[in-house]
């Protein structure tokens, strides 16, 4: 009890900061059209559509870990029973033969899982699949440390059934895999088998509990965080591009004839934005933040690129993480100042995200779509030019050209509105 106490508390505390960070974004609107969100984080998030939409190995093994995630916890709510009131296998007589169906199945699923994470560790660090190249350091090691917690936790759970199997006093089991198992527990004394079964549940549980807290650290918080992001995503078309409030605002004065360019926000209307677009991570909106958080760093947006595929210097994957990564920072930054952000001279624009990776997109929105998780890598490449262009002018020269000319001839070509029908006096 008091190690589920502390877990929980712990727990609590990172969550706590989490959602601290990711409310640090801008104010955004996303509770529009209820029903076809949840209907798109039932096909998407718990469905897994976009994972088997390739129809890839990769693919059908994530469907088997993630019902094992989901399936298994059953039998861990009931570990956790036993472990809070002292009982044992609580659920066994209230749902009698139907208690054995389910053991069995979830060992079952138990050795696909195995088999599964087994797969996946010979694909990041025996074929060393491209897209995982890019990952270096914390991002590559944490990708192997949960592939390996989860064998640890499936083995410790077949261990438990298979060592109690083989206890005088047992009323339980074994089932399909646990029988497999047993006979390598028969030449065990009843004492050894006792110190078995209880070592393998304390490892079991604490795993779990400590795997728990992991996730504060891990990609792998999308396991949590990838129903409410789906939930929130944006539903209109990819390609298009929201307008911004101040701009558009200004555009509407200067078409109005009795509009007082120098008159004060009337009340509940929001003064000019310090800045426009992103240069910092709290600029961005709370989705974006919330992306950040959720991005599994799968690859399949940077795998998806054709920038990327073509040599630039432009990873959507990168782009969240680097997100992250500086929000965590920012986050940290609050923390040792007393709940206040202390300037430190930093921002994710030039310290984490360069112009270059920024001006190599095509605005394709190959990433959004390859997401499996519907992220948008794109809303804050586009955020982010914004700033670029509105605060600081800094544009490549085709694209100040380009803006040029539609200030002044109308079209992005340079040659006056005049010339434009000359083409039809061609021979």
């Amino acid at each position: 009890m008091a190690v589920l106490g502390v877990a929980i508390f712990l727990f609590a505390k990172g969550w706590g900061k989490i959602w601290r960070n990711i409310q640090l974004g801008q104010d955004i609107d996303r509770k529009d059209r209820p029903g076809e969100r949840w209907s798109l984080m039932a096909k998407v998030a718990l469905g897994q559509s976009k994972m088997v939409k390739r129809k890839t190995i990769a693919g059908f093994f994530h469907v088997i870990v993630y019902a094992g995630f989901l399936l298994i916890n059953i039998e861990v709510l009931e570990i956790l029973i036993d472990g809070i009131f002292g009982t044992h296998r609580v659920l066994a007589e209230p749902l009698g033969g139907l208690y054995d169906v389910a053991i069995s199945f979830f060992e079952i699923l138990g050795v696909l899982v195995i088999i599964a994470c087994v797969v996946f560790l010979i694909r990041r660090n025996v074929l060393k699949v491209p897209r995982f190249n890019e990952l270096k350091g914390w991002a590559k090691n944490d990708g192997n440390n949960i592939l390996i917690i989860e064998i640890v936790l499936m083995t410790a759970l077949l261990v438990i059934n298979a060592s109690e199997a083989n206890m005088q006093d047992a009323k339980y089991g074994p089932w399909v895999i646990s029988s497999m198992m047993a006979p390598w527990f028969e030449g065990f004394s009843q004492s050894t088998l006792v110190i078995i079964e209880r070592t393998a549940w304390w490892l079991h549980i604490l795993g779990i509990l400590a795997f728990l807290n992991y996730l504060r650290y891990s990609k792998h918080l999308h396991i949590i965080l990838a129903f409410p992001n789906v939930w929130f995503s944006k539903l209109g078309p990819r390609g298009k591009l929201n307008n911004m409030p101040s701009v558009k605002k200004e555009v509407e004065m200067m078409m109005d004839p009795n509009a007082d360019p120098y008159a004060a926000p009337s009340e509940g209307e929001s003064a000019a934005p310090s800045r426009f677009g992103v240069k910092d991570v709290t600029d961005l909106n709370w989705v974006n933040l919330l992306n950040a958080y959720t991005c599994t760093e799968c690859g399949r947006c940077t795998d998806s690129c054709p920038a990327n595929i073509t040599g630039k210097k432009l990873s959507p994957r990168k782009i969240m993480m680097d997100t992250r990564d500086r929000l965590e920072e920012v986050g940290k930054n609050i923390d040792a100042n007393g709940g206040e952000f202390k300037d430190d001279g930093r921002s994710l624009l030039d310290d984490f995200i360069t112009r270059e990776e920024l001006w190599a997109c095509t605005t394709c929105n190959a990433c959004t779509e390859a997401c499996p998780v519907e992220i948008d890598p794109l809303s804050i490449i586009v955020e982010m030019r914004r700033y670029l262009v509105m605060e600081e002018s800094s544009a490549s020269q085709q694209i100040n050209g380009m803006m040029t000319n539609v200030e002044n001839n109308g079209a992005p070509w340079a040659y006056p509105q005049a010339d434009r029908g000359n083409w039809m006096n061609e021979d």
